[in-house]
């Protein structure tokens, strides 16, 4: 299992480089929006729907919520960013009450919000920022990820959220957010930014990364699923590899936003 996780993730990060920083924005733009609706379709599976048809008119109207938000963008962007947060935060009270069924109202509206920003606020870094600051958000969420995976493996030992997500240990988060610390120290030096702003802010968009990890754990469970799909062996679906990602860009985006121009 390991072995086929490891493939599938440097299959995923050699396509991640060339979609930064060799393909055109147009180009990258579509390669997000598919990304994105497939993420939909599978987070119409953790609202509970069943039916092709269904499913495919949550795609739809997640598609007209992503040409909406960007109309919007320009009007109120911050806006945008804290309503996303939101969403994660709310997650949080459903986790601190779960087994408790989680709403079906929050399980679909998560996703009308979550996905349609996804699209827009990941392609806004991109065509802002660069593929620079994108792919630090990357290893960042990636840093977090893999360092309280090998990290909880071999000292795990206090459960995290055990009724939501049994494996995560308080172990492997601070494992994480130790390996995150050291990638946003690499960070500063290259972008020469404040070394104590630089981890301050990644740690704790690494934390916000563990929170989106865990509401779709806990919209999983919730719906009866191991995994949110299949597309990638060892991985599950696209969900179960963006979710991190999902709660932490509109944070990265707020809290990076000065250090950046500092």
């Amino acid at each position: 299992m390991i072995r086929q996780r490891l493939i599938t993730a440097l299959a995923l990060g050699g396509g991640l480089l060339l979609l930064l920083f060799a393909a055109p924005l147009p180009v990258a733009a579509v390669v997000l929006g598919l990304l994105m609706a497939v993420g939909a379709w599978e987070w119409s599976g953790l609202g509970r729907c069943q039916q092709p048809a269904t499913r495919a008119a949550f795609v739809t109207v997640v598609a007209a919520a992503t040409w909406l938000a960007s109309d919007l963008w320009q009007a109120g962007a911050e806006g945008l960013l804290w309503l996303s947060l939101s969403v994660w935060l709310i997650g949080l009270y459903w986790m601190l009450r779960f087994p408790v069924p989680v709403a079906r109202v929050y399980a679909l509206g998560s996703g009308l919000i979550v996905m349609p920003l996804g699209w827009l606020l990941l392609f806004g870094l991109l065509a802002s920022w660069g593929p620079q600051w994108t792919l630090f958000l990357f290893v960042l969420v990636a840093a977090a990820d893999v360092g309280a995976f090998f990290t909880g493996r071999a000292f795990g030992r206090h459960k995290l959220a055990v009724k939501v997500s049994p494996g995560k240990t308080w172990e492997g988060v601070a494992g994480g957010l130790l390996a995150v610390a050291v990638a946003a120290a690499a960070g500063a030096t290259w972008f020469g930014t404040s070394l104590p702003l630089t981890v301050a802010a990644a740690v704790l968009v690494a934390a916000f990364s563990v929170l989106g990890d865990l509401t779709i754990s806990m919209l999983k469970r919730a719906a009866g699923l191991k995994d949110s799909g299949s597309i990638f062996p060892g991985h599950g679906g696209v969900l179960d590899r963006i979710d991190s990602l999902l709660a932490a860009l509109p944070l990265f985006i707020l809290v990076f936003g000065g250090i950046r121009m500092s």
